[in-house]
C-alpha cells in the first residue's frame, strides 16, 4: 500500500487546506459569535485585570486552583499582554476546529493506513451544537484529545511503547488542566484501541482473550491514570458545589444526536445531519464498505459513554450532548473499504463530501457574519457606558427553545470586558471555575441566570418575568439597566429609570430614583429544584 499513488483527498496539504478552511468562518467576527464565550471572557477580563483593580474584588471573588477547567484561561496569560485580550481569545478559538479537522483525518491516517473517502463527511462537526454553544474549554481540550489519539496509534504502529507511556503522562496531565471531558474521552479512545491491539496479538502467538486483551488494555493506560488522583483532590474540597442530576433522559438524547450541527437554518441542519446518517448507513447495506473494528469498538465505548452519562455532571449543564457530535464523528472516520476492494465511485464519494464540507462552512460562515453584526449592535453601547458601572443587563428569550439562539445570552460579560463595568451573567459555582460573584447588594440579580427574562414565567426554570425583573433588582445597587431585546411588559415598571441610549430593540437607562418598587405579587409558588439550574458550562 506504501508504493501505490496517494489519490488528492489523502495528502498532507490536503488535510492542511481542510484544517485553514475550517477556520474560516471566524475570520470577520471580532468575537467569535458562541453562546457562552462572552461571559467566559468577562471573567478573563478580571482574571488580567484584578491585580490593577482591586475594587473589581467588592464585585467578584477570583481564586487560583487547580481544576480540570483551565484550558484557555491559562493560554491567554502569555497571548493577552502580547496582542490583547480580543484578539487571543480569537486565536485560540480559531485553533479548535483547525485541530479537530487535523485530529479527525490524522486518526483516519494511522487506523486505514489511508484516509478513506468517506472520512470527509466528519469534517463539519468542527462546528457542531456544542462548540456553538461556546464550551470553549470542553472544545480546546476534545480538539487536543483526537490528536493525542492520532499519536497514540501511531507510537503503538512504530513499537515504541516506552516512548508512548513516558509522553503521556505529562500529556495526560495537561490535557485534564485544559478540560476533565477531553481527558476522560482520550482514555476511552486510547482503552478501546489498546483492546483491538492486545487481542490483534494472537495472531503472532502473544496476544489473549478478550478477557485479557481486556487487562493488558487497563494496564497499557496507566499512563493515561494520574489525573484520577488530580480529580480526586479537585472534588473532594470543601469549597466545591455543584451537583450530578438527570440521568437517562431519553427523549434528551435522542434531540441532542438530532442536533449535532445545529446553528440557525432549522431545515438545513437537519438535512445536513440526514446526510451523515445516510452515509453511517451506506456502511451497513454497502458490501464494498465496512467499519473499522478499532474505531468501531471506540465509537461503541463513546457510544455507552453517552448513554449512562447524566444531563449535569457536578453542576455543569449539557454533559451528554457535548458527547454525541463525537460519537458520530468517530462512526464516519471508522468507515473504509472493504479490505481487497476499492470502489470505483471513491473519487466522487470524496467530492460529494468536499462539496457538503464546504456547503456546511459557507452557511457557518453566514450564520455567524449575521450573529457578529448581532453582537456589533448590542456592544455599540459601550460608547456611552462609563467604566465600572454597575449594570443590571435583562435579555429576553422565549420560554420555548429557539432553534437558532439570538447568541446573546452572555454579551453581558464583554461589558464587563471591555468596560470592567459589572455584569450580572457571570456563573458562580464553587470549585467550578475560578470565579464567583460576591456582590451581595446584588441579591437574587448578582450572576446567571438572572439576566435571562421572559414575557411569562416558564415552568421549571430560573428566568424571571421582565416585568417582575424591574420591580425586583435592588435600585441601590446597580446605576445602569441594560434591555436587550426584551418581550413585551408595562412601561409602568420604568419609573424612576432614564433613557440614555437606544439602538434597534436594545435600550440603556439610568437609574435616576433609587426609591425601591414595591414588590410584586407572588407570582412563582414553586421554584424548581437547584439540581436543574446549569449554573456552569
Amino acid at each position: 500500500m506504501s508504493g501505490e499513488k496517494l489519490n488528492w483527498w489523502q495528502t498532507r496539504w490536503f488535510v492542511l487546506a481542510m484544517a485553514i478552511a475550517a477556520t474560516i468562518p471566524l475570520w470577520w467576527p471580532t468575537i467569535p459569535p458562541l453562546v457562552d464565550l462572552p461571559g467566559h471572557m468577562g471573567r478573563y477580563r478580571v482574571q488580567l485585570a484584578m491585580a490593577d483593580n482591586p475594587w473589581l474584588n467588592q464585585w467578584y471573588d477570583f481564586r487560583w486552583s487547580l481544576i480540570g477547567n483551565l484550558g484557555i484561561d491559562l493560554l491567554i496569560i502569555p497571548l493577552a499582554p502580547l496582542m490583547g485580550l480580543e484578539p487571543a481569545v480569537k486565536l485560540i478559538v480559531m485553533a479548535i476546529p483547525f485541530l479537530i479537522v487535523t485530529g479527525l483525518l490524522w486518526i483516519a491516517r494511522e487506523v486505514h493506513g489511508r484516509i478513506p473517502a468517506t472520512a470527509l463527511f466528519a469534517l463539519p462537526l468542527a462546528y457542531c451544537y456544542p462548540i456553538q454553544f461556546g464550551f470553549v474549554n470542553f472544545a480546546l481540550s476534545m480538539a487536543i484529545a483526537l490528536n493525542l489519539f492520532a499519536w497514540w496509534l501511531r507510537l503503538a504502529r512504530q513499537g515504541r511503547l516506552m516512548v508512548r507511556a513516558i509522553l503521556f503522562v505529562p500529556l495526560s496531565c495537561a490535557l485534564w488542566v485544559c478540560h476533565t471531558y477531553g481527558w476522560g474521552v482520550l482514555g476511552v479512545l486510547a482503552f478501546s484501541a489498546e483492546m483491538i491491539r492486545q487481542h490483534d496479538l494472537r495472531k503472532d502467538g502473544r496476544g489473549g482473550h478478550w478477557l485479557e486483551s481486556w487487562i493488558r488494555a487497563g494496564l497499557g493506560c496507566v499512563p493515561l491514570a494520574l489525573p484520577l488522583v488530580m480529580m480526586v483532590v479537585w472534588r473532594s474540597g470543601d469549597h466545591v458545589t455543584g451537583v450530578t442530576a438527570d440521568y437517562f433522559n431519553w427523549r434528551a438524547k435522542i434531540q441532542w444526536m438530532m442536533m449535532v450541527l445545529r446553528d440557525r437554518w432549522l431545515a438545513w441542519d437537519i438535512a445536513s445531519t440526514a446526510v451523515l446518517l445516510v452515509v453511517l448507513l451506506k456502511g451497513v447495506r454497502d458490501d464494498r464498505i465496512e467499519y473499522s473494528r478499532n474505531l468501531g469498538l471506540s465509537a461503541l465505548f463513546l457510544f455507552l459513554v453517552y448513554l449512562l452519562l447524566p444531563r449535569i455532571v457536578f453542576g455543569s449543564a449539557y454533559a451528554d450532548m457535548r458527547l454525541a457530535p463525537f460519537v458520530l464523528a468517530i462512526l464516519l472516520i471508522a468507515l473504509r473499504p472493504r479490505r481487497g476492494s476499492q470502489p470505483r465511485d471513491a473519487a466522487m464519494l470524496a467530492m460529494i463530501g468536499l462539496v457538503f464540507y464546504a456547503a456546511r462552512l459557507v452557511g457557518t460562515t453566514w450564520s455567524f457574519a449575521l450573529y457578529a453584526q448581532a453582537y456589533d449592535r448590542t456592544l455599540a453601547v459601550v460608547d456611552v457606558l462609563p467604566p465600572r458601572a454597575r449594570v443590571v443587563s435583562f435579555i429576553g428569550r422565549h420560554c420555548y427553545d429557539d432553534w437558532a439562539y439570538t447568541r446573546l445570552e452572555h454579551v453581558p460579560g464583554l461589558l464587563l470586558e471591555r468596560r470592567l463595568a459589572y455584569a450580572n451573567d457571570q456563573w458562580s459555582m464553587a470549585g467550578a471555575q475560578q470565579l464567583t460573584t460576591r456582590y451581595a447588594a446584588a441579591r437574587g440579580f448578582a450572576h446567571d441566570p438572572s439576566q435571562i427574562v421572559t414575557d411569562r414565567y416558564c415552568r421549571g426554570e430560573w428566568w424571571r418575568p421582565l416585568g417582575y425583573a424591574l420591580q425586583l433588582f435592588p435600585r441601590d445597587a446597580f446605576d445602569y439597566v441594560y434591555l436587550i431585546s426584551p418581550p413585551a411588559f408595562d412601561h409602568k415598571q420604568l419609573k424612576g429609570l432614564t433613557l440614555i441610549w437606544q439602538n434597534g430593540t436594545n435600550y440603556l437607562y439610568r437609574v435616576d430614583d433609587r426609591t425601591q418598587p414595591p414588590p410584586p405579587p407572588p407570582l412563582i409558588k414553586r421554584r424548581p429544584k437547584p439540581q436543574s439550574q446549569p449554573a456552569a458550562k
